[in-house]
């Protein structure tokens, strides 16, 4: 049997990784889109609109699409930056802090369920490996 590739390995883990916290999602009318934006926002004190792209390493147009989705859940509101006219601060409502807590929790199982069955050097050695090959990226090491 021929070995599976890097690349392959990782994106069916991801995959899974994405299915699994879709179907939770779906259990409170979300997704996992909408999950890790609402983790990216800040409770209290609002988030730029351009710090959560950059945060969830989405295209500016996706993330258009997603506040809108937010915001029409009623997950959150919209507000000028009143330090810059031109930005936009994005604030969580009461209902996207309640499900914002729901997916915090939601991570925190998933992470805590692999802690229990990985030891911690594999674990260590997963975000070694995971952190070269960001980096091998990011310096064009690749391609």
């Amino acid at each position: 049997m021929k070995e599976k590739t890097i690349d392959y390995t990782l994106r069916a883990t991801w995959q899974a990784v994405s299915r699994m916290y879709n179907e939770e999602a779906s259990k409170f009318d979300g997704s996992m889109a909408i999950g890790f934006a609402l983790l990216s926002i800040d409770k209290e004190e609002g988030t730029p609109s351009t710090y959560i792209s950059n945060r969830m390493g989405m295209e500016p147009t996706s993330l258009t699409r997603t506040l809108k989705t937010l915001e029409e859940k009623g997950l959150i509101t919209r507000q000028k930056n009143p330090e810059d006219g031109r930005g936009v601060l994005i604030y969580l409502t009461d209902l996207g802090k309640q499900m914002r807590e729901q997916s915090r929790n939601t991570v925190l199982k998933f992470n805590e369920i692999v802690k229990q069955n990985i030891s911690e050097e594999k674990l260590k050695h997963f975000m070694e490996v995971a952190e070269v090959i960001n980096d091998l990226i990011a310096e064009k090491k690749i391609f």
